[in-house]
């Protein structure tokens, strides 16, 4: 009766985004092993609810099944975090909560009137008659007044960003991610984070891309800003999970710095961050939560000296410290060099000042590894070293980032379908109009000239 079907798809972007999510699942999954010990079912129960829902996220394409799905993964997070979380885990899930639910309402009220725009616009006033349609196909070809488009995409923007932790909707993130057990710091920032960016170039663009013009340098400089942002709270911090919470936050500011750059290859750049973070965050989150496990501290003040005594967790710590930072030959290093070579065509000042996030990201990152690994030895008790479940498992995180490092045509292959597409919606958008002498270059597709519909 309200136009709304079980509608699934799979397109290249779905495909590399849900094997991101098995990957980083199972790692979840062997990162709580040890850790967890009470309600170790339920917590299990919990994990597999919160990926099921964000397999279905990447799946959904009828958008009123897509929120379904964006809440479904709310509530096991909420309780992952609430009942196996560190000592404050109480105020974070709360905040958590509340920051993602708020976004969640503008995005439901936002794809209720995008439903209800398509109705007016078939002819169909009444629900006696007709039914609205929540299909993204439908919805795609529907134009919207510019002043309703503008107020729409703001919503849905705003619903993405939140769960990106984008500035300046990001302030749930630091304590969720430090508060949070370590298997759910690792879903939260390598897979959650990413519903939000997948939501960003799945709706957002496609739906507004008249709009999208004038956002475009707004939202490119709230990426840099939170680049630059994230990066300099990471240098600031002694907790070694909030260290790398902002990190994250940083990171996911070169997602948006190429996502609305408006070039393929700034594209290509974006998608490439968001598995090659997932891949690095949540290895560097594992290692950090066996810190905690084997010292019961997160504070890098009470660490130090910790090579000789753990040498296989202080390897890998130095070997994603240094993909974090954008060594050449990881798969960060792709990801960032594309954003930023692909955005400089746009807004090279915004990109200039975006680039200096790569030296501050050398900075926290050499100096996590200096503060906890090196210098003088704080701790007198004997630690075990990684086992060899988790050795292994590192080992083929960093398999992973060398074999995207090398040959990125892996990921770039597999989403460029998706990333023409984007394209050619874009350029096919009512809201846009050329004179007929002028061509369209893909290469900077959100400086077209707008006119209203």
């Amino acid at each position: 009766r309200w136009g709304i079907s079980l509608h699934l798809g799979l397109d290249g972007l779905s495909v590399i985004l849900i094997l991101l999510t098995a990957f980083i699942g199972l790692v979840a999954i062997v990162a709580s092993w040890t850790e967890i010990q009470s309600r170790v079912g339920f917590f299990h129960c919990n994990v597999l609810l919160a990926l099921g829902g964000v397999i279905g996220v990447f799946l959904a394409i009828d958008l009123f099944l897509f929120f379904f799905f964006w809440e479904i993964m709310l509530v096991p997070m909420y309780l992952l975090i609430a009942i196996w979380g560190h000592e404050h885990r109480r105020y974070a899930s709360f905040k958590f909560f509340l920051f993602t639910q708020a976004g969640s309402l503008l995005l439901l009220v936002a794809i209720i009137t995008l439903a209800l725009l398509h109705q007016q616009a078939t002819g169909q006033p009444s629900f006696d008659y007709a039914e609205p349609s929540f299909d993204y196909a439908d919805l795609m070809g529907l134009t919207v007044a510019s002043g309703m488009a503008w107020w729409l995409m703001l919503a849905f923007l705003i619903a993405f960003t939140v769960k990106l932790g984008a500035p300046p909707f990001h302030s749930w993130l630091p304590d969720t991610y430090t508060e949070a057990p370590t298997g759910a710091s690792i879903i939260l920032a390598g897979i959650l984070a990413k519903t939000g960016a997948y939501g960003v170039l799945r709706f957002t663009i496609p739906l507004f891309p008249g709009v999208m013009s004038e956002f475009a340098p707004i939202v490119m400089g709230l990426g840099a800003v939170g680049i630059l942002y994230g990066a300099v709270l990471a240098c600031c911090q002694t907790d070694i999970k909030r260290l790398v919470a902002y990190s994250s936050i940083s990171h996911m500011g070169f997602f948006l710095l190429g996502a609305f750059a408006g070039t393929e290859l700034a594209l290509q750049g974006a998608v490439m961050q968001l598995v090659a973070h997932g891949l690095s965050t949540g290895a560097i989150f594992m290692l950090a939560g066996a810190l905690q496990e084997r010292f019961q501290t997160r504070d890098m003040g009470q660490m130090g000296g910790l090579w000789g005594m753990t040498p296989r967790l202080a390897s890998m710590a130095l070997f994603f410290a240094c993909a974090s930072l954008g060594l050449p030959g990881l798969a960060n290093f792709i990801g960032e060099f594309l954003v930023l070579f692909g955005s400089y065509a746009t807004q090279p000042v915004i990109t200039i000042l975006a680039s200096f996030g790569m030296v501050m990201a050398a900075i926290y990152s050499l100096a996590m590894m200096q503060r906890t690994f090196f210098g003088q030895q704080r701790e007198t008790r004997i630690a075990p070293d990684l086992s060899h479940i988790a050795f292994g498992t590192l080992l083929l995180i960093a398999a992973l980032q060398i074999w995207l490092g090398l040959y990125p045509r892996t990921v770039l292959t597999t989403t460029r379908p998706v990333m023409d597409m984007l394209v050619q919606s874009v350029l096919a958008s009512p809201n846009l109009t050329h004179p007929p002498s002028e061509s369209v270059s893909s290469s900077n597709l959100f400086t077209s000239h707008v006119s209203a519909p």
